[in-house]
């Protein structure tokens, strides 16, 4: 089969020039969740993207005077009512988390699937040299939420990531990390 392979190749690009430019969720509730750890801060970036088929429910959820309008006072108690499903913890002991700042879409991009919400929420952790663990849960939305959760490679080079395990919905998560000491040069 001396041409089969361009053929596939012309094959693959008519499918991809036919493709549509932008694929939204449908059905899902899709909560992606990067963990940044720092020596004194563990910093959680949540983003909370409804599919179309979910959208109109997380509006409601958000819009609680059912006026149409999602204000600033809704935006923080949906943050607050995400967040109280969130739980982190080191070494065996519970981080309270802290809502840093939140960023909501317009409702439109929501109800085209494209709308994403982001949390940030942090704790404040005093990390000494030696071997942590830390475990995320996220309690979650529902049956039609779809969970990822992954930590980001530490920028400080005295915190070194070891192994990180998730339970297959990903509703949970655990970090062990080592620290090792400062330089004292």
């Amino acid at each position: 089969m001396k041409y089969g392979r361009p053929l596939s190749a012309a094959a693959a690009a008519l499918l991809v020039a036919h493709a549509p430019a932008h694929a939204h969720r449908l059905d899902e509730y899709l909560q992606a969740t990067v963990i940044d750890v720092t020596r004194r801060h563990v910093a959680i970036t949540v983003d909370l993207t409804p599919g179309v088929d979910i959208a109109p429910g997380v509006i409601r959820a958000i819009d609680r005077n059912e006026d149409g309008v999602l204000s600033q006072q809704e935006w923080q108690a949906y943050a607050t009512h995400v967040a109280q499903g969130l739980s982190l913890s080191l070494d065996g002991t519970p981080l309270p988390l802290v809502s840093v700042t939140t960023a909501f879409p317009p409702v439109a991009a929501m109800r085209a699937g494209s709308g994403t919400i982001r949390l940030h929420l942090g704790a404040t952790v005093a990390l000494t040299p030696g071997a942590h663990r830390l475990a995320y849960t996220n309690q979650g939305a529902g049956p039609d939420t779809v969970y990822l959760v992954n930590a980001l490679l530490p920028r400080d080079p005295t915190i070194h990531a070891q192994h990180q395990q998730r339970t297959t919905s990903q509703t949970s998560y655990e970090l062990d990390f080592t620290v090792t000491p400062r330089d004292s040069k």
